[in-house]
């Protein structure tokens, strides 16, 4: 009984992960940009001018990767790398206009997502999933 309950729960969470990211990638398709890149501006749209080292330590990713959306980004206009001018080695990553337009409907698909996927869950339901949730994210790290 208890391995079934453990697999079905397993492959209920591959599920609804697969599919919200599905969903979520051809939502941000809309606005020109990939999943983990909205997560990227996030970060700029909370205190631009950083690094590209510092935007990797907060989205947790390798260095490639970093540059990878970074290029992008600058290539579609969201964002610019400036030298630091205090350290000519250091470039450091700005929004653009373009790019602080864009926080509003990347915030809007955000809760679209959110409330597509717990609809009709009640308050009380939500604070224990997210309680279940926060815990299998700790059991992992």
């Amino acid at each position: 009984m208890k391995a079934s309950v453990d697999c079905d729960i397993r492959e209920s969470l591959d599920k609804v992960s697969s599919k919200m990211r599905r969903d979520y990638s051809e939502s941000l398709r809309e606005i020109n940009l990939y999943v983990g890149q909205d997560n990227l501006l996030a970060r700029l749209w909370a205190g631009d001018g950083i690094t590209q080292m510092q935007l990797g330590d907060h989205l947790k990713c390798e260095p490639p990767t970093v540059t990878n959306m970074v290029k992008s980004l600058e290539q579609n206009g969201f964002i610019i790398r400036k030298r630091d001018e205090q350290d000519g080695r250091v470039m450091r990553i700005y929004l653009t206009d373009k790019g602080k337009e864009i926080e509003k409907p990347v915030d809007f698909k955000w809760k679209q997502q959110q409330e597509k996927l717990l609809n009709g869950f009640s308050p009380e339901e939500r604070l224990v999933l997210r309680d279940l949730m926060k815990r299998m994210e700790k059991n992992l790290f």
